[in-house]
């Protein structure tokens, strides 16, 4: 990963940046389920109790190149603005950004009722709604063209700064449970 590309939402009277960050990312998805790309990592610079006004796609020159060469940003072009591609500066730092996911209570209840474990009615007792974790996190509300849901929740975790990075593929959202993206 020696380059990148970044796209800033511009901001706008019509759309709050959170969804017109949403509108970006559910494109990417689009574009990379399309083309079958796994290469492309994501992070998101100003990422704190949202995810920002920016999006940075972390590749290789070639790969950036094919992904902009295509019409995905249409619509979307007023509202935002694209870089060039760069290279990425010396001395980073590296983190792994990924999807974090709750366990949700109807899945606990379900598993409980498959496995034997409950009845029906002892699972809506014993498993109760308080025991439903809220993440604290920044998301993305994203239609998925993989599975066809729509306004999916997608918490977003950067997680700890490594000196060294780690290879890998990443999801049809740019994230992975193991590689690492640049960070500065």
């Amino acid at each position: 990963m020696q380059f990148y590309c970044e796209i800033k939402v511009l901001p706008d009277p019509e759309a709050s940046e959170p969804v017109l960050v949403n509108n970006l990312m559910s494109k990417f998805h689009r574009i990379l389920v399309k083309l079958q790309m796994t290469d492309i990592g994501v992070s998101f610079p100003n990422y704190a109790e949202t995810l920002g006004n920016t999006v940075r796609f972390h590749c290789n020159e070639q790969s950036l190149n094919k992904l902009l060469q295509t019409n995905w940003l249409k619509g979307l072009r007023d509202y935002c603005e694209v870089s060039s591609i760069l290279p990425i500066p010396s001395n980073v730092q590296f983190c792994i950004v990924s999807r974090v996911q709750a366990k949700s209570v109807f899945n606990k209840r379900k598993r409980s009722v498959a496995k034997g474990w409950l009845t029906e009615d002892e699972a809506a007792v014993k498993v109760g709604d308080t025991q439903q974790k809220r993440l604290k996190l920044p998301f993305l509300l994203i239609n998925s063209s993989s599975t066809q849901q729509n306004n999916v929740k997608l918490f977003i975790n950067h997680g700890e700064l490594q000196q060294t990075p780690i290879s890998g593929e990443f999801n049809s959202y740019g994230l992975s449970k193991t590689a690492t993206v640049p960070w500065f």
